[in-house]
């Protein structure tokens, strides 16, 4: 009997092995294409629980779960069995209170929109909104263009339900401490789970504390740090950016937010990079919401393809869209040109009065600072430049005539204070390998996304991937910063966690993985195992 046929024997979804569907599942957003045995669409924990007994006692097999697939570190791929979690386990169970119990494969556009019939939301999404699902992002500890004042996905789960390595489903949640006695008397492997887990973090616990990076947001590694604080243990937060690789998450209970009902948009055209720290500490007093940014490649690319960008902004033809675009015309024509990097800042507030004192301030302070500045009147005139951010990656990834996006440096974080020094130095290193790149990000944590465009079909632009990883790396760990804040490691970066965390927090990392998956079966190479060289055969050209 084959693998397929053994599956097909007790899997209520379905199995296949179509080259196409295969092919399907064997790329993400990111460098990679690797090409799965089998693709499974589970319909119930049932499922998911057969599929982990199956790959428990059968050599050679894993599973790796799969979501929305618009992962851009190759955190989906596997060459085994990939789960895919999208196409049946999709199902909102509830929302009551401020709390929704939601299935891991529902698209978070579809999820937003029942949570704002109520008036709540789950703010920590990601760019990708209209692509990803919840449980991708839970799995990457996601953050996004409110993460400025609401932070990220870590800070909104409740409880996770979990399918372990003895394929049976547990509860995590917070527990007081002695909640946290009460389970590691237990017997079985949910009681061994935390036994193990309190001992590893008490025996280690001031390394952990000084392992955590000085950010305020990180992805890279497992967030052991933010598990016990001796009041509090919640495995959900191991969980939450481990991409999988401890078990598959089944079942996710999000606290939700009250938006403020009233924003107001302000955009900011700078000259320089040199004044965005100083900018960014007289902003964040002003406590907005976002302080998002790109450069001006990515207002170019905006320009060159503005029929594209005019279909996706709702509501709005190339002619009136044009019409929008009048004063920022004649702010460039002040500006004697483009300006380097377009700044905006986005308050929200309970009334009118309060959003409208923020935004006074906001233009007294680009005055005085002689920084150019245009306050949008409604939510309709902000939403041209929001997707210009948003939509920046797809546009280089679907137009630039070969060559493709090639996000590898693409999540870095630092501190503001350090950006004069860090921006410069990563597009100096990018320059003398000849390399072209679009800058976009989150200025107000310190947060970019770098996208280089390269011609991947060329071994030697493969060849300056991991040349360009290692300098820019070493510059980032220099400044005390994170090699991802949002999109985590995947298959490019995992083999850089040892330069990120040396490696005695690399040996925590992988105890942690032996603890719940000690036969390997939830996606091996991710956050542990992995190799640069193993990583760049994958990497799909053409």
């Amino acid at each position: 009997m084959t693998l397929k046929e053994r599956i097909q024997s007790f899997l209520q979804g379905e199995v296949s092995n179509d080259p196409e569907v295969l092919s399907a599942y064997s790329t993400d957003a990111s460098l990679f294409r690797q090409m799965p045995k089998l693709v499974c669409s589970p319909r119930s924990v049932m499922d998911i629980q057969q599929l982990v007994a199956l790959a428990g006692k059968t050599k050679g097999i894993s599973l790796t779960c799969r979501a929305g697939g618009s992962d851009m570190t190759g955190g989906p791929l596997g060459s085994s069995i990939v789960v895919d979690v999208a196409s049946h386990m999709h199902k909102l169970k509830s929302i009551e209170g401020n709390t929704a119990i939601v299935e891991p494969g529902m698209r978070y556009r579809d999820f937003e929109k029942e949570t704002l019939k109520k008036g709540l939301l789950l703010p920590s999404y990601p760019a990708s909104r209209e692509l990803c699902c919840v449980g991708g992002m839970v799995g990457n500890n996601a953050g996004g263009e409110k993460g400025l004042r609401y932070g990220k996905t870590e800070k909104y789960i409740e409880s996770l339900r979990v399918v372990l390595d003895d394929a049976e489903e547990y509860e995590f949640r917070a527990l007081t401490p002695s909640e946290l006695k009460s389970k590691m008397r237990q017997k079985g492997r949910e009681g061994e789970v935390y036994r193990k887990m309190f001992r590893l973090l008490e025996a280690n616990g001031e390394l952990i504390a000084k392992a955590k990076p000085d950010v305020s947001k990180n992805s890279a590694g497992y967030a052991l740090w933010n598990i016990w604080d001796g009041k509090r243990f919640d495995l959900t937060q191991l969980f939450c950016g481990s991409q999988g690789t401890l078990g598959i998450i089944t079942e996710i209970t999000f606290r939700l937010v009250r938006p403020k009902k009233h924003t107001r948009l302000g955009i900011l055209f700078l000259r320089n990079f040199e004044i965005l720290p100083d900018l960014v500490n007289q902003l964040l007093p002003l406590k907005p919401v976002s302080m998002e940014t790109f450069d001006e490649k990515t207002l170019k690319l905006a320009l060159r393809f503005f029929p594209e960008i005019a279909r996706r902004v709702e509501g709005k033809n190339l002619l009136s869209l044009l019409l929008q675009f009048i004063p920022e015309f004649f702010i460039g024509v002040r500006m004697l040109g483009f300006p380097k990097l377009v700044v905006l800042v986005e308050f929200e507030e309970d009334t009118r009065s309060q959003v409208r004192a923020k935004t006074e301030k906001l233009r007294k302070l680009a005055r005085s600072s002689k920084i150019h500045c245009r306050i949008l009147k409604s939510e309709k005139d902000a939403e041209k430049y929001w997707v210009i951010r948003h939509e920046s990656f797809n546009l280089l990834r679907e137009h630039v005539a070969g060559k493709r996006t090639a996000p590898f440096i693409d999540d870095f974080i630092v501190q503001p204070r350090y950006l004069p020094q860090v921006i410069p130095k990563v597009f100096e290193i990018l320059k003398r390998y000849k390399i072209e790149a679009t800058l976009a990000g989150h200025a107000g944590s310190g947060n970019f996304h770098i996208i280089p465009k390269m011609d991947l079909s060329r071994a030697e632009e493969r060849a300056k991937i991991k040349k360009v990883s290692d300098e820019v790396y070493d510059l980032i760990v220099q400044y005390k910063g994170s090699i991802t804040a949002e999109h985590n490691d995947g298959l490019i970066r995992t083999p850089y966690l040892e330069k990120m965390y040396g490696p005695r927090v690399v040996r925590l990392f992988k105890e942690v993985k032996k603890i719940f998956d000690p036969k390997g079966i939830f996606n091996p190479g991710k956050k542990v195992g992995g190799s640069i060289a193993k990583s760049m055969r994958l990497v799909w050209h053409e």
